[in-house]
């Protein structure tokens, strides 16, 4: 990208989600300058006055889908977009991307905070994917054009018969690929790319639009018998009487580089989350050290409230989330005194106004750290009832985030099916009678049913 400032229009009917990826931009030191509108009506309006770079916008605003904005084909040349929507459908994310919508995120709050280098890439992407389309419309006005361009381009071009027959290579690939354009001429190109990306490419154009420009990335053995990554971008020539194919134009690229900083990545990201599971449970385990009469507890409850969750329908990472809230349901109760938390009887009145304060020490302790954000509906709301009695907030039914009032159903479970110091545990049927009985009062009445059908079940 240039150092000139990139113009980014971004269209966000809601203020808080607008601000935060306007002050990732200025965090990041962007060269971006964001000019945000809040509807379609908007958007149309400023992109007449100046076109963006690149568009970021949320799926659903007041006067519409941004869906609108998309080209009615995919055009690579198009304003590239971004589009954000704050639930996650394969379904969405796919005719996103077919109606040309660069990249699809779902709302978090690390995605947001992230969006500066997600645009930059979107932008890159973009450029690349502009200069190939460029590219293979040059090539196609005629042989002497293809040529002239072919043999200047840092890319690698080639033109293959359908078998996979090198017709035409250009110098770049002695750069990319160690081999002259000779060495490669008359050979089979399918020979040298790795056998478990064959497929892949062999298949290429099987089953699909045959006028569309397809791009993959795979993997080809260099001279020196080792293997690199290459981007390719192919369309197939067609006759135009007959629509047969008659030969296959290619651009390629070596992202080598751009795979291994992928891969550190994805390892760099795997480590973190490591590393923020294992103080999660380090947390808890201070918790039990702590708090000696609730031991175990934490465990319990996290395992039985993934098992009904995991019937309710949640997605595997709405899982993930779920158990770091379970797991750090009690951590406020690390600011209550311990003459409080360790008092062998019940509390009294002041001791209880103290220990209520518990889910905003959660809160609070918690909320700056962005990766559990959304972890905090239980931590932070797993007191309030039904009905409107609990606390810190008095929320009434469905007020109350959903993992809550779940979670609300298993910790008073297990509370009462456990010995405590001051009393003894209650029997299997007298917890099941009193869930049932507060079931539309304390607690939500279908989770109640949800929860009843998992532990009937378990026996």
């Amino acid at each position: 990208m240039s150092h000139n400032t990139i113009n980014i229009l971004l269209i966000e009917d809601e203020d808080p989600h607008a601000e935060l990826i306007q002050r990732a931009f200025e965090d990041q030191n962007s060269r971006a300058h964001i000019h945000r509108v809040k509807s379609l009506v908007e958007a149309r309006a400023q992109i007449l006055v100046q076109e963006p770079a690149l568009i970021i916008a949320d799926w659903r605003l007041p006067d519409g889908e941004s869906m609108e904005l998309l080209p009615n084909h995919h055009d690579p040349l198009a304003t590239p977009i971004i589009l954000m929507t704050s639930y996650g459908n394969e379904r969405i994310a796919v005719e996103a991307l077919k109606s040309g919508a660069l990249d699809y995120v779902v709302k978090s709050p690390e995605s947001m905070l992230d969006m500066p280098h997600l645009a930059e890439r979107a932008i890159e992407q973009w450029v690349a994917r502009a200069e190939r389309a460029r590219m293979q419309r040059a090539l196609l006005e005629s042989e002497a054009q293809f040529r002239l361009l072919a043999e200047n381009a840092s890319d690698m071009i080639s033109r293959l018969w359908i078998d996979g027959r090198v017709l035409y290579v250009s110098p770049a690939c002695e750069t990319i690929l160690g081999y002259t354009s000779e060495e490669l001429t008359g050979t089979v190109s399918f020979d040298i790319i790795h056998q478990e990306d064959r497929p892949l490419v062999t298949t290429l154009f099987k089953g699909k639009s045959l006028d569309t420009t397809y791009t993959i990335a795979y993997r080809a053995r260099h001279k020196d018998g080792n293997y690199i990554w290459l981007e390719s971008s192919a369309r197939a020539i067609l006759d135009r009487k007959t629509g047969d194919i008659l030969e296959v134009q290619t651009a390629s690229r070596d992202i080598t580089e751009r795979k291994k900083a992928e891969k550190a990545l994805r390892d760099a990201h795997d480590h973190l989350r490591e590393a923020y599971e294992r103080t999660i449970e380090g947390w808890v385990r201070a918790l039990d050290l702590r708090d000696r009469e609730t031991e175990g507890h934490t465990q319990r409850v996290t395992e039985l409230t993934l098992k009904v969750a995991a019937t309710l329908g949640f997605t595997e990472e709405e899982l993930s989330h779920i158990r770091r809230g379970a797991l750090l349901h009690d951590m406020g109760k690390m600011a209550i005194p311990d003459e409080i938390l360790q008092k062998p009887g019940p509390l009294n009145e002041t001791e209880w106004e103290k220990m209520r304060r518990h889910p905003t020490y959660a809160y609070d302790m918690l909320s700056p750290i962005a990766y559990l954000h959304r972890a905090l509906e239980i931590p932070f709301y797993h007191h309030e009832r039904w009905d409107g009695s609990g606390y810190p907030h008095g929320l009434k039914g469905e007020d109350i985030p959903l993992v809550a009032r779940l979670f609300a159903i298993v910790d008073v479970w297990d509370a009462l099916s456990t010995d405590r110091p001051y009393r003894k545990k209650m029997p299997r049927t007298e917890v099941i009678k009193y869930l049932r009985d507060n079931s539309g009062k304390l607690f939500d009445p279908k989770l109640v049913e949800a929860f009843m059908s998992v532990i009937e079940g378990s026996g």
